[in-house]
C-alpha cells in the first residue's frame, strides 16, 4: 500500500525543484488527494499515463506497475502556488475527527492536536462514506461528515 506521505513529498519536492510536472503512482488515494488539490487551484491538471509519458491511450495498454498520474504544477510570478504540503495523520497514529471537530478546525479553533485552517489552506479528509471518500475539510463540514484528516496544503 502506498502511503500518503510519498505523494506529499513528491509534489512538494517537484515544486521546490521548479519542475513543470511530476509523475506519482496511480492509486485511488493519490487520485482523490490530487483532485482536491486541482479543485482548490494548487495544480493545473492531472492526466493518466505511463512511467515515460502522460498518455491516456498508453495508460490502458500497460500493466498496473507501469501506470502513473501526471501532475501539471502551477506557478504564479515564477513562484510555486503550493508552498507547503504536510502529513497530519502519521502511519503510526491516525487522527480521526468527527463532524463537530471538522467544524472546529474550519472555523479557526483547535480540535485534538490539529491546528485550525488558515486562509488559503486546505485539509484533505478521508471519510467512511463510499460516495464521498476523499473530501476537503470545508466540504466535509457542509456534508456533516467526519473522518481521518490525512494532509494539509497551503
Amino acid at each position: 500500500m502506498v502511503l500518503p506521505h510519498y505523494l506529499c513529498s513528491s509534489v512538494q519536492n517537484a515544486f521546490r525543484a521548479r519542475h513543470a510536472r511530476v509523475a506519482v503512482d496511480h492509486t485511488r488515494q493519490n487520485l482523490g488527494i490530487l483532485s482536491i488539490l486541482l479543485r482548490s487551484g494548487f495544480i493545473t491538471s492531472i492526466t493518466r499515463g505511463t512511467i515515460s509519458e502522460p498518455s491516456p491511450e498508453a495508460f490502458r495498454e500497460v500493466g498496473d506497475a507501469q501506470r502513473r498520474i501526471w501532475v501539471e504544477l502551477k506557478y504564479r510570478d515564477d513562484a510555486p502556488v503550493l508552498t507547503n504540503m504536510e502529513l497530519v495523520s502519521k502511519p503510526s497514529k491516525g487522527i480521526s475527527l468527527d463532524a463537530s471537530e471538522v467544524r472546529r478546525i474550519c472555523s479557526g479553533r483547535r480540535a485534538q492536536n490539529v491546528k485550525p485552517l488558515r486562509m488559503g489552506e486546505v485539509a484533505v479528509i478521508r471519510t467512511r462514506n463510499p460516495e464521498y471518500e476523499w473530501v476537503e475539510a470545508r466540504e466535509a463540514m457542509q456534508l456533516q461528515l467526519g473522518g481521518e484528516i490525512v494532509c494539509r496544503a497551503r
